[in-house]
């Protein structure tokens, strides 16, 4: 069976590399063969990141002989044509048609492997052919799905609309100045985008009722119908400088959508911090997963641990002191330095980590605060939300920038999370969907706050446990809140460690 040659292959070639390989890999590459030669699909949660367990996935697909898709972002497809997969034909000796397409292939007799990428994958052609899927990875699938999903009305779709419709022109240009001088009314937050509420929606109506039904343009007929369902979400981005606004349209759930998708043909999907359950219930609910195999890896307790500050007595985030303590922790924390043989003197005297430490602040104004407090020791050592640092520098960013770029920067030897990545409900977007799960009468905090809030916190130490760094948590909240098990139980394999190197 192919399961025993891939485990077979597998073996021998990670034996000839000669280093440390990822210990997952063997049981890995005999499930996703499994999956190819039973037609069923499975969800693998690695507790690592697509370059450590890629070989699991590349080898069983370049050993199949039928044909097989690997979705995957074009960045990675990259990595995997140029290097890796030349690399394993030329080992195992195998003649794979390999190719990166911008569709599904079309000839039902097609025997290679297809690179394509989630955007392409998510928008097929429903009489294209099915073959056995690996996707990888599978963490932001959901946010992919949405983005794609997603309807953008600009401002240049107005004036194409008013075009199309002389007869309506009048109409159509009061329609966007009222709607236009109602948004601006809302005042300014970070996010710069505002959900529609039910009064603003209705200024729509007009264009909808006048307009010839059947007659509009693609987009915009799109918007319309969806507008007009229960389910979808509305709102709106501003741009105060141009005085321009942009209109866009998502569905909240996107299980609908997938669950078609998932059962046309058998899938593998991996990632690396997808549910905190094996089975992955919330997961799979969320993106329409029915029954699957489902395998759950942990990191090794070796060497994947982290060491783990967590300082008790300080106030919550919610609280006015909070600020006023954290910016003297995180001095401690950057001139002190946690672990003694990370740190080095500099010709100022100050000892410094030989790697950088980073900071995650989300909150904006707080953000820009700490960067500008620890500037004035620093210097030029601090940088704010910057893929240019320093190799001993210390960088402030917030969740969002940290888990798209931390791929690009010196791993941290010292990882500072000022609050734990709750979703901010002051986000519109945020606030829109914590309605629907009200809505729905489900546990908005249970079911998308929290689990929102475990996967990206681990997300984000996975870069410190290679070198088995310390992070430093001054979110109090773990120590009292009833969830705070689960926040410790997200973060294992740790080494708890109580005090500051001075």
């Amino acid at each position: 069976m192919i399961e025993a040659d891939v485990h077979s292959c597998l073996l021998a070639f990670l034996r000839e590399q000669g280093h440390p390989h990822w210990h997952h890999h063997l049981t890995m590459g005999r499930l996703v063969a499994r999956a190819l030669r039973l037609g069923r699909s499975a969800l693998i949660q690695t507790a690592a990141k697509s370059d450590t367990y890629a070989l699991s996935y590349l080898i069983p697909a370049l050993m199949w002989p039928k044909g097989t898709v690997l979705v995957t972002p074009p960045t990675q497809q990259v990595k995997w044509l140029e290097q890796t997969i030349p690399q394993l034909l030329s080992w195992l000796g195998v003649e794979k048609k390999v190719i990166r397409e911008d569709h599904l292939p079309t000839d039902p007799t097609f025997s290679g492997l297809c690179l394509i990428s989630p955007q392409h994958w998510l928008n097929q052609d429903p009489s294209a052919p099915a073959f056995p899927t690996l996707i990888d990875p599978v963490d932001d699938w959901e946010t992919w799905t949405r983005e794609h999903l997603t309807l953008h009305l600009h401002s240049n779709h107005w004036q194409e609309l008013s075009a199309a419709y002389q007869a309506d022109h009048s109409l159509i240009e009061q329609i966007y100045q009222q709607l236009g001088e109602t948004l601006f009314k809302h005042p300014s937050n970070p996010y710069q985008c505002y959900c529609l509420d039910p009064s603003e929606q209705e200024l729509l109506i007009p264009l909808w009722q006048t307009l010839p039904p059947g007659d509009l343009p693609p987009l915009w007929q799109q918007f319309k119908d969806q507008s007009q369902q229960p389910g979808y979400l509305i709102w709106t981005t501003l741009n105060r400088g141009q005085q321009t606004f942009s209109l866009h349209l998502a569905p909240i759930d996107v299980a609908a959508y997938l669950h078609p998708l998932w059962q046309k043909q058998p899938v593998v999907l991996m990632g690396a911090f997808l549910d905190s359950h094996p089975q992955a219930p919330t997961y799979r609910q969320r993106l329409g997963l029915e029954d699957l195999t489902c395998l759950k890896f942990s990191a090794n307790r070796q060497t994947e641990h982290i060491q783990l500050y967590l300082p008790d007595r300080l106030p919550m985030p919610n609280t006015p002191e909070f600020q006023k303590v954290l910016i003297p922790q995180l001095h401690r924390l950057c001139r002190g330095g946690m672990v003694e043989q990370s740190l080095k003197y500099g010709l100022d005297g100050l000892r410094r980590v030989q790697r950088p430490v980073v900071i995650l602040v989300d909150d904006v104004p707080l953000k820009a605060q700490v960067g500008a407090t620890l500037a004035a020791e620093y210097g030029s050592l601090v940088q704010v939300e910057t893929t240019q640092m320093q190799p001993d520098g210390i960088l402030v960013a917030g969740w969002s920038f940290w888990h798209q770029y931390h791929d690009l920067l010196p791993t941290p030897e010292l990882l500072v999370i000022a609050t734990l990545p709750f979703p901010s409900v002051e986000h519109p977007l945020v606030a829109g969907q914590v309605n629907y799960y009200k809505q729905q009468r489900q546990d908005w905090f249970r079911e998308y706050l929290l689990p929102t809030a475990l996967r990206e916190l681990q997300w984000a130490v996975l870069p410190v446990r290679e070198s088995q760094g310390v992070v430093a948590l001054l979110d109090n909240r773990v120590n009292y809140r009833s969830y705070g098990g689960q926040v410790l139980g997200a973060l294992e394999p740790f080494a708890r460690i109580n005090y500051l190197s001075t």
